[in-house]
């Protein structure tokens, strides 16, 4: 029964006649076997990859699944329409060719952009042992090596549907000098953001400020046109990129250390006791576990001050927490409060001292007799 239904069906289409459509079955037939070959042999892959370390075998895995399904069918389909072409004079079977060109730049054009998403992925969620690039320079090449990509790609396919590259190349620098000069600002934002790029300055996550302008914060994004900063009353402050190219740029968040600048004052009264208190101080200083006694550290009477004897203190904490610096700048302070305490000496206040000759006393005598009569 299967056998006369099978007979039928070949009366009703009569395949004599078109004996071609044999090759197209075969065409089909292998590319199903094709596609289920590389089905089978990614399977393979993304097992073994799973068992490897290496995280690039893995991103050339993820980036060249889909493309290489779609690559194999692309090429049945193409195949199957030389095929009818052979036996066809159509004039639309004429473009299968540049078509066909055109859509293998796109798949492979799709590829490697899928491919620079992967590493830039891997990159960012790598440990930071393992790559010493940062998220805003990682970023930034991602978008270069996207951008060249797809340009490339663009011009190829012009060239494979029959325009001239050099007609459009010319034309695209005269396009490019007028656009210079009515985006001037726009192109010296983007240059900018490139420079931030490549110099790194700062980075996302660094606390910036400028002395030139009112600028500090915290850098919470880089883009091409303008970073995103926020600042310490929690506003975002947006800058465009051509103005770090104009004025200094300070970074504390890149210091090695924060230093305890202060000077103290103690009174006239106790100038006998100024040296021992200043030696009891840097001892103080020498021994504590917060201070780098690696760097510069001074403790030394400085000044005859209009009210006190004036000393000053000199040094570094080993933390640049901006929070733990001030905790520690604290125990520091009152430390050295407890010793002017302990040698019975005291931090001095403005005062005037009035000084009263025997003439004044002699007046001031004379008033008070008036004033009790």
């Amino acid at each position: 029964m299967a056998i006369n239904f099978l007979q039928d069906l070949l009366d009703v289409f009569q395949l004599e006649d078109y004996p071609w459509l044999w090759e197209v079955f075969a065409v089909v037939l292998l590319t199903l076997i094709v596609s289920y070959f590389v089905r089978f042999l990614f399977s393979r892959l993304e097992r073994q990859f799973k068992k490897t370390a290496n995280k690039w075998d893995d991103a050339i895995f993820a980036a060249g699944r889909r493309p290489a399904f779609i690559m194999v069918w692309l090429m049945g389909a193409s195949l199957v329409l030389d095929i009818i072409r052979a036996k066809s004079e159509a004039y639309i079977f004429t473009l299968i060719a540049p078509t066909r060109e055109v859509l293998f730049i796109a798949i492979l054009t799709w590829f490697l952009v899928r491919l620079v998403k992967r590493i830039e992925q891997q990159l960012i969620a790598g440990d930071s042992a393992e790559t010493s690039v940062d998220e805003a320079t990682v970023f930034a090449l991602g978008k270069l090596l996207r951008t060249a990509v797809i340009i490339t790609a663009s011009l190829m396919m012009l060239q494979t549907l029959g325009f001239s590259i050099s007609g459009v190349l010319a034309f695209g620098g005269v396009g490019g000098i007028a656009i210079g000069f009515a985006a001037k600002d726009l192109l010296a934002n983007f240059f900018g953001g490139l420079m931030v790029y490549l110099d790194r300055p700062f980075i996302i996550g660094d606390w910036i400020r400028s002395p030139d302008k009112s600028i500090e914060g915290t850098v919470e994004d880089i883009g091409w046109r303008q970073t995103r900063i926020r600042t310490f009353d929690s506003r975002p402050l947006y800058v465009p990129n051509s103005t770090f190219a104009q004025i200094t740029v300070e970074n504390p968040s890149r210091m090695l250390n924060r230093r305890i600048y202060e000077t103290i004052g103690l009174r006239y009264d106790d100038a006998d006791k100024v040296g021992i208190i200043v030696e009891e101080v840097k001892a103080y200083l020498l021994a504590s576990e917060d201070i780098d006694t690696d760097k510069t550290l001074m403790v030394n009477f400085n000044a005859f001050a209009a009210s006190s004897l004036e000393f000053f203190i000199y040094t570094f904490t080993k933390t640049t927490n901006w929070v733990e610096y001030h905790k520690i700048k604290q125990q520091v302070l009152l430390d050295v409060l407890a010793i002017i305490a302990k040698h019975d000496a005291d931090i001095a206040y403005p005062t005037t001292t009035l000084k009263v000759g025997p003439l004044q006393l002699e007046q001031q005598a004379a008033l008070t007799a008036s004033q009790s009569e």
